[in-house]
């Protein structure tokens, strides 16, 4: 019999249901799964960074649905969705509330473990969503749930990609706009075109921002060492906040000699999964901060580990991507940085996950129990495929 969250939560947990710890787990659990597929009218710009080009499709959005005996649906946005039916098998039946035994079982009790690959992206799909059952349940936030360490978080403007079309003067446009939004900080893409031009490009953003905004740039992996640190002694002299993705993703001791060589700071993690990616980063003293994303380095569950390891080493987390699934992360991790999210105009794309207001370069926390990422009904009747 499904029943609603408020009966659940009076049934299953009494009248105090506002504190963080939960002595007796409620006895809730997972059922089945599915997905939830929107397609929206908008066509997705076609764009590359240095090393890839994306978008031209039909923007829509997939929403991984755990469903529970309580009624309560857990939602994530899911990577490597064609595994995540090979690892429901082992969460079926589980209480959400076990969030660490359901990552083991996940982790080492289908394949001999392993710390890469699209096999720990579909886990941290899983894991999400299980975190979103569990405040749902609990009536809370998720990022309160885990221990809330504040209620805001500085946020930067991902964009600056090239496209064929675009000039330097578009680009400058483009950063312009962020802060007119209210970034305070905005990224741009390099390693695209010859250093010189790229070079002009950077100079260009930061004389039209001014010195007090802060400019991020990404090279998505696309230099040897040498180069990389080239590139960074033609624009050290424009203060980057940071330098993300220099070398190639595999070349940790490449990615430390970037970092010996130049004042900027040096981001790397993207392209890693797992606390053990994490540490092989960390042991070749690779960079400055880690860029980890959520969903693909094993969920919210073990990217907590991740930030206490880096913690250790006095190492901030900036995760890359996802922000719906970072923000709850973050959060409640002490040694947050900043977190990548994306400028308004990009809700056109996604009218059903809009994106979170920035004012003077922060975002405050959504308050809707679990991750605050339910769809309208309305949006899934006009939009469900």
């Amino acid at each position: 019999m499904r029943i609603s969250r408020r009966a659940f939560l009076g049934s299953s947990l009494g009248t105090a249901i506002t504190a963080p710890v939960v002595a007796n787990p409620p006895s809730i659990r997972i059922t089945g799964f599915g997905f939830l597929r929107l397609r929206f009218s908008e066509m997705m710009p076609r764009k590359r960074n240095a090393t890839i080009w994306s978008g031209g499709g039909q923007a829509g959005m997939t929403q991984l649905e755990l469903h529970t005996d309580a009624g309560i649906i857990g939602r994530s946005l899911p990577r490597s969705r064609d595994l995540i039916e090979h690892l429901f098998h082992r969460v079926k039946g589980e209480n959400p509330f076990y969030v660490e035994r359901i990552w083991d079982r996940m982790y080492r009790h289908n394949r001999k473990p392993v710390a890469k690959g699209d096999y720990i992206e579909a886990m941290g799909s899983v894991d999400i969503a299980v975190w979103d059952i569990i405040g749902k349940a609990l009536d809370m936030p998720v990022y309160k749930v885990l221990g809330a360490h504040t209620d805001t978080l500085r946020v930067y403007a991902a964009g600056g990609y090239y496209r064929d079309d675009k000039s330097t003067a578009d680009l400058v446009a483009e950063m312009e706009g962020y802060v007119g939004e209210g970034f305070r900080a905005v990224k741009m893409k390099v390693g695209g075109e010859a250093m010189n031009v790229d070079a002009e490009r950077v100079s260009a953003v930061r004389e039209a921002i001014g010195p007090d905004i802060d400019l991020l740039l990404d090279a998505n992996n696309r230099w040897l060492a040498y180069d990389a640190i080239r590139f960074g002694r033609k624009v050290e002299k424009y203060e980057p906040f940071w330098f993300e993705e220099p070398v190639v993703a595999d070349d940790f001791q490449g990615c430390a000699e970037v970092k010996r060589a130049l004042d900027i700071p040096i981001v790397a993690g993207e392209n890693e999964y797992t606390r053990w990616g994490t540490r092989d980063l960390i042991e070749h003293r690779s960079c400055d901060i880690l860029n980890l994303d959520t969903v693909r380095a094993g969920g919210i569950t073990e990217h907590r580990k991740i930030s206490a390891l880096a913690s250790a080493y006095h190492i901030p987390v900036a995760p890359h991507g996802s922000p719906h699934m970072a923000a709850h992360l973050l959060a409640s991790t002490p040694n947050a940085l900043i977190m990548e999210t994306y400028p308004g105009v990009q809700s056109r794309y996604n009218p059903a996950l809009p994106l979170y207001p920035v004012q003077d370069g922060f975002i405050t926390m959504p308050q809707t129990p679990g991750l605050g990422i339910d769809p309208d009904p309305a949006m899934v009747k006009k939009f469900k495929v």
